[in-house]
């Protein structure tokens, strides 16, 4: 019989710095004794002196909690997995519920209790509350997010509903960010929401992105994306960008001064009219949905500090051929904005940069 058993850190010095061991037992009180066979102390770290498992220590058996199960007589078989999950210190411990909510995130070893704590000591701000931001948000709430901040301007349409997924048909009329909100705080009660329901200017922006960590821009319009991206750049804040049209999508992830910015892909926005909107060439909800997802996925790697990032990448999708295609972009030292010389140095008119009249640069994602 071969048991999996996953080591989180504190305990990994004991185990030559492995992650993960086998062993062999019947049930959890025999595998705890031979671990300490293989591995002399690790049982005095696990259980107090009468032998019973600690109150800081929780053992998930294929992603089961014990304590939910037979305890320590837990029975086991060849192929099960079993993850220890301490307490950690650096905060509060987690509370029963979180460990459960979280165990199958908690049981990554590149996320393990450390990194639950990270993500929910974490701020991250949405902009635009539609097809983007929705499924963004969704994700982010769930994974245990601690602030969620959302920013839009719009309220619920009927045609809306076909992909922006955090609304319902009874949340027609209502402001989007009150609707989001809702549900985000009904998927995860641990996750604070802060709701911005106003449009993005040069005024405003610095205030609002300044206590998040990271910024998610999920807007539907060119002027609010250079707006994002120079303020985001100024206050050296990172960001997930992401587009989306018809049956494909485009996404990057940019830090400031570390890769290039978004007016390094594009320096200008393309002439009114040249590229149409979602609302005149339409957008099959799914995309947007996998879209949406990439953003979330690259805001929980960052807020990790873990794998590869859409850094100096344009990750390029397309649902009719099913492909992925992940181009290079290199960052331009003549930028405006994040070179060493920029020539832009404060937020400017963004409607009028961008060629267009003010009612059309609401911010929604998608809409």
């Amino acid at each position: 019989m071969s048991i999996k058993v996953r080591i989180p850190v504190p305990l990994q010095k004991l185990t030559g710095n492995q992650v993960e061991v086998e062993c062999n037992g019947e049930d959890i009180k025999d595998l705890v004794d031979n671990l300490e066979k293989k591995y002399p102390g690790i049982k005095a770290r696990l259980c107090d002196e009468n032998g019973n498992l600690r109150r800081f220590i929780n053992l998930f058996v294929n992603d089961k909690d014990i304590r939910f199960l037979e305890g320590d007589k837990t029975q086991l078989k060849d192929g099960d997995e079993v993850s220890i999950i301490p307490a950690i210190a650096g905060g509060a411990d987690f509370r029963e519920d979180q460990i459960e909510r979280y165990s199958r995130q908690i049981i990554l070893p590149e996320v393990g209790g450390m990194g639950q704590r990270r993500l929910l000591n974490a701020k991250v701000l949405i902009i635009g509350c539609g097809g983007l931001g929705s499924p963004c948000a969704y994700y982010l709430a769930g994974a245990g997010i601690g602030k969620i901040g959302l920013v839009d301007s719009d309220v619920v349409e009927l045609n809306n509903l076909q992909r922006q997924i955090v609304h319902f048909t009874k949340d027609i009329g209502r402001q989007k960010v009150e609707s989001a909100k809702e549900k985000l705080e009904s998927i995860n009660p641990d996750v604070e929401v802060v709701t911005y329901p106003l449009r993005l200017t040069s005024e405003n922006i610095m205030d609002i992105i300044e206590e998040y960590d990271m910024v998610v821009d999920g807007s539907d319009n060119f002027p609010t994306r250079y707006l994002v991206n120079d303020a985001c750049v100024m206050s050296n804040k990172p960001f997930s960008h992401a587009g989306i049209l018809r049956f494909g999508g485009q996404a990057t992830t940019i830090i400031p001064h570390q890769g290039p910015c978004y007016r390094c892909l594009f320096a200008e926005p393309p002439p009114p009219g040249m590229v149409p909107s979602c609302q005149e060439a339409g957008i099959l909800g799914a995309v947007a949905g996998v879209l949406g997802v990439i953003q979330a996925t690259e805001v929980l790697k960052y807020i990790l500090g873990k794998g590869e990032l859409l850094l100096g990448k344009l990750l390029i999708f397309d649902a009719l051929e099913m492909s992925f295609r992940k181009l290079t972009v290199q960052r331009n030292n003549n930028c405006s904005v994040c070179s060493d010389r920029p020539t832009i140095t404060e937020l400017i008119n963004y409607e009028q940069f961008c060629g267009v009249r003010s009612k059309t640069c609401q911010v929604g994602g998608g809409n």
